[in-house]
């Protein structure tokens, strides 16, 4: 593993009171860092902060809605007494998972916000000193999502992709400066999140990871980046990148409305 201290005091998690970002949480915090957790409930948040400060360290907590509009300013006010020398950007669902001609343009725009919007200004605000000390870290957490077009993931597979090739162009930008950006593409993964939007775990050949074998790949691929795709899905995703487009899409569609339970 990283020496994950080594990245500065203090770690910011968005998305951070359960599932991957818990596991991430428990890591740095093991590591010594000291955590800002941030998520939307109260409840998993302090429950996850408790299990960390309990190896000794100090955890504070923001619950906060990433796409309201005072989110960013919010986290900002929050943290700005702290060294902050890692940001994990973990928050990224799909709120919106409605057939594009269907859903509420509206709803599709907090997709949009919470996976670009408020990631970017994050990114920015911590990124900037993090330049300045050439010292830090930056992982945002993608989706396999993004590398293809899905029924019911019209927007949320084009920001998963937007994501990708951001992380991309901000590892090239801050690789001089010492400043590592990872962006761990996550596939199936058993989180409560996945858990309460009844994904069907049971599609032969399937592969589901667990939150704590992915949040161990992405603080150890952290100082590789660009781009690590998690869970051992590596195949999966090259198959994803084959030129033929209509033959990957049609062949994932079929895949993907047995693990949706669609058909």
């Amino acid at each position: 593993m990283t020496d994950l201290y080594s990245y500065g005091p203090w770690a910011v998690i968005a998305g951070g009171s359960e599932g991957v970002g818990a596991e991430f949480a428990r890591l740095l915090a093991e590591a010594g860092l000291n955590l800002v957790l941030i998520a939307r409930k109260p409840a998993p948040l302090e429950q996850t902060a408790e299990a960390c400060r309990s190896v000794g360290v100090e955890v504070h907590t923001l619950a906060v809605d990433l796409v309201a509009a005072d989110a960013v300013g919010r986290i900002v006010d929050a943290t700005a007494d702290h060294e902050v020398g890692l940001l994990v950007y973990n928050a990224g669902a799909n709120t919106c998972s409605e057939h594009f001609l269907d859903g509420a343009l509206a709803d599709f725009q907090k997709v949009i916000d919470l996976n670009i919007t408020t990631m970017l200004a994050l990114a920015q605000h911590f990124g900037r000193p993090m330049r300045e000390r050439r010292r830090g870290g930056i992982l945002m957490v993608g989706s396999m999502a993004g590398y293809l077009g899905s029924v019911r993931h019209t927007v949320y597979g084009g920001v998963k992709a937007f994501g990708r090739i951001f992380a991309e162009s901000l590892w090239l930008e801050l690789r001089e400066h010492n400043v590592h950006v990872l962006e761990l593409v996550l596939g199936v993964t058993r989180t409560p999140a996945m858990e309460r939007v009844g994904l069907n775990f049971d599609v032969p050949g399937l592969r589901v990871a667990e939150p704590a074998e992915v949040a161990r790949e992405g603080l150890e691929q952290l100082p590789h980046g660009p781009v690590f795709v998690a869970g051992g899905n590596t195949e999966d995703v090259a198959r994803r990148n084959d030129p033929d487009r209509a033959k990957v899409v049609l062949g994932t569609h079929r895949f993907m409305q047995k693990l949706m339970n669609d058909g």
